[in-house]
């Protein structure tokens, strides 16, 4: 005999609850747009999790997904979180956050470390092995030279500042939130936007109170274009997410204030493509 349910009942009649839908959004107060869920990644060099946060001055920065006492991390390479913002000392806790790469097993570590480092380390490299036996992470080796149709990691100019892109400029992509909840496909340099211009610039800047000598170095110039097409470009969106203010990003813009003490080794004396006929390179 089939028993009878009750609407809205299990069979035994016990209340048919599902839990509600909450779409993750973003605080108007919050310092960075970018979403929790959006923050987690993977090492490009060991395949392990990251976890991906900026810091006061903007730069990101990838931090071990796990919480590690004080006691075992040098001082050095404490971390803590503050309203999404990574701040490179203890906050006075137990436990903090440490840089990946300390970790990585794949690099050499940017510190002493203890044991207990040392066999998180050596958990770290198990893991990678198993990722590539299953074929869930391809490691890939890091380039020796410029990409064919620019630098691998061109310098930019733009809203009155240097900056250095993560990678080619035609492989620059948008991090915004799509409506499925997946990051945008499109790139930055969209065909149907006005693009920049290679020229040869001089380059230099004060360093504290050191004056660096000026040096001429191929850079994508984006000066010329409207403050809005150059907004665009810092904040990392195509033409359809720049004026969306609703669409989080699911991942942090990619540029860095250009320093050039650090960045030398990225600087290209000739220009990737040939100038126009009639142009005059500044």
């Amino acid at each position: 005999m089939r028993p009878h349910s009750i609407p809205g009942c299990h069979w035994d009649g016990s209340p048919r609850t599902a839990p509600a839908r909450r779409p993750l959004r973003v605080a108007a107060t919050s310092p960075s747009r970018l979403l929790r869920a959006g923050q987690s990644g993977r090492c490009r060099h060991c395949g392990n999790r990251i976890d991906l946060y900026p810091r006061a001055d903007g730069r990101p920065i990838a931090l071990h997904p796990a919480e590690l006492a004080t006691a075992h991390a040098p001082a050095s390479c404490h971390w803590h979180l503050s309203s999404g913002i990574a701040h490179p000392h203890g906050d006075g806790s137990a436990w903090c956050r440490i840089p990946h790469a300390v970790l990585c097993p794949q690099r050499t570590p940017l510190c002493r470390i203890n044991p207990s480092l040392t066999s998180v380390r050596r958990q770290l490299a198990v893991r990678t092995r198993r990722l590539i036996d299953t074929g869930v992470f391809i490691p890939t080796a890091a380039p020796t030279s410029a990409a064919p149709d620019g630098p691998d990691r061109p310098l930019v100019r733009m809203l009155l500042g240097y900056y250095l892109a993560d990678g080619p400029v035609e492989a620059i992509r948008c991090v915004a939130q799509t409506s499925h909840r997946t990051r945008c496909p499109r790139p930055v340099l969209a065909p149907d936007a006005p693009p920049g211009s290679w020229r040869l610039l001089p380059v230099g800047t004060q360093r504290g109170q050191l004056a660096l000598s000026e040096q001429v170095t191929a850079v994508y110039d984006l000066s010329q274009l409207p403050h809005a097409e150059q907004r665009r470009w810092r904040i990392q969106r195509c033409p359809a997410h720049a004026t969306t203010h609703g669409a989080a990003d699911l991942a942090l813009a990619g540029w860095q204030v250009f320093d050039p003490l650090l960045h030398a080794q990225h600087l290209r004396t000739g220009l990737p493509y040939p100038p126009a006929p009639g142009s005059k390179e500044r």
